[in-house]
């Protein structure tokens, strides 16, 4: 199981092992994986969720 970047909680997955989130790449192209409470959070703005990140 992944951990959301921005909170550290653990990323649910569905019974065919599909993470339910979002992946954010950086500028470097390095990817970052959010879950669906912090991309809600973030209203889906990359640069915030990227700001945010641990």
């Amino acid at each position: 199981m992944a951990k959301c970047s921005i909170c550290g909680t653990k990323i649910q997955e569905t019974f065919m092992k599909k993470m339910i989130g979002t992946v954010v790449k950086d500028e470097k192209g390095k990817k970052h994986i959010v879950c669906n409470a912090c991309q809600q959070k973030f209203s889906n703005d990359k640069a915030e969720m990227l700001k945010a990140k641990k």
